[in-house]
């Protein structure tokens, strides 16, 4: 949709606590609909609008990680009134958070101001406690009142449909990056402490989904190798003093890097690259690895055996340190193997969307919510009564 009539549509993004990978791919997408003419909006807390670039419109709204309810509501009344104010054709949040605030925002505007909802869902919900019984409430919420839910994998899905969405994958493309020098990459394997040692790296956020304390047990077992491998973390998280005390504990040696903005330097320093999340729908640092022809083991969870394919990866159970271990050292002991790897991960990054694919894939999207908006709003209308 282009050109004038294009011009007076708005779409607005919601975002609740989001990391820089969803951030960034909401940036992605606020700029590309901007710029074929749709006027843009981002809505979320100060700390996740502070992510975006400066020149993005943005509105904070207090949309919290975890149920607040007296500020849940203002959050929900403040959204509300900036997007009747704004007079929002499309409201697309990203999380089953912000979906259900933008459902409960945009239930009481008048009928023929109400924007279409779309709810992008990129994560599994908590694998036990109260936030699992919280996220499926959410989750139904956004079932029930989106006229779109886009899945960021094929097992979200399966989930979110059995709830009732009008569900479809929507895939996220990790951003591209520069290639690294080779005095960058020479930088970096100095800096890791890799010369002449096997560098064994995982790029996560430093939480349980993650899987890091498995690599860490797995690491254990890898010991006794000459020479020794060095696990390196690259990442920030609540989880980063457990994870040191763990590798104290254990005597494994294991660096921590924190937060880096030289990744594609330490993908190719990188001997193999372990993901061993207990869910992943996309994972960016998959996604980037396999771009970068890098050798990769990874945990059969989520979307992970579809990104990868056959062979782009070596895929192992979660939760378990044991066959972790030897997919590591099945690529470290053997340089054929870990090549074919590499080659076959290269070759299959090649049919990954880009960037510009999601970008052109969202407008469609968009456009389609736009021309149902008379018939959702009738049916709504007739569910009220």
């Amino acid at each position: 949709m282009t050109g004038d009539s294009a011009r007076r549509l708005r779409v607005a993004f919601v975002l609740g606590s989001a990391s820089g990978g969803t951030a960034g791919h909401v940036r992605v997408l606020a700029d590309g609909v901007r710029a074929a003419g749709w006027g843009v909006t981002v809505f979320g807390p100060a700390g996740t609008l502070a992510l975006l670039p400066e020149d993005t419109a943005t509105a904070a709204v207090p949309i919290g990680d975890r149920p607040r309810p007296g500020r849940d509501a203002v959050a929900v009344a403040r959204l509300r009134a900036d997007l009747a104010a704004r007079q929002t054709n499309v409201v697309h949040a990203h999380g089953v958070r912000a979906g259900a605030f933008a459902a409960l925002a945009i239930a009481t505007l008048p009928r023929r101001r109400r924007p279409a909802l779309a709810v992008t869902v990129h994560n599994a919900p908590p694998a036990r406690g109260t936030g699992r019984v919280v996220y499926a409430l959410l989750e139904q919420i956004c079932a029930r009142r989106a006229d779109m839910v886009l899945c960021a994998s094929a097992d979200l899905v399966t989930r979110m449909s059995a709830r009732g969405a009008r569900a479809e994958q929507f895939d996220v493309p990790a951003p591209l990056r520069p290639a690294p020098t080779a005095a960058q990459v020479a930088a970096a394997r100095a800096e890791l402490g890799g010369v002449g040692r096997p560098v064994v790296l995982a790029v996560a956020r430093l939480a349980r989904q993650k899987g890091l304390d498995v690599l860490i047990d797995a690491a254990a077992r890898l010991g006794d190798r000459e020479p020794r491998p060095r696990t390196v973390i690259a990442g920030t998280g609540p989880l980063a003093a457990a994870l040191r005390a763990q590798a104290s504990q254990v005597g494994v040696d294991v660096v921590l890097l924190g937060a880096r903005d030289d990744v594609p330097a330490l993908l190719a320093a990188a001997d193999v690259v372990v993901v061993p999340s207990r869910w992943e729908a996309r994972a960016f640092i998959i996604q980037e690895a396999m771009r970068a022809g890098r050798p990769v083991v990874a945990t059969r969870v989520g979307g992970t055996p579809e990104l990868t394919g056959a062979g782009g990866a070596i895929l192992v159970p979660p939760e378990d340190p044991a066959a972790l271990a030897d997919a590591v050292a099945a690529v470290l002991d053997d340089p054929a193997l870990a090549s074919k790897l590499g080659a076959a991960a290269q070759q299959r990054s090649v049919t990954f969307p880009s960037q510009q694919d999601t970008i052109r894939a969202a407008l469609d999207r968009y456009a389609r919510l736009t021309r149902r908006q008379p018939a959702r709003r009738d049916r709504n209308s007739a569910s009220a009564t």
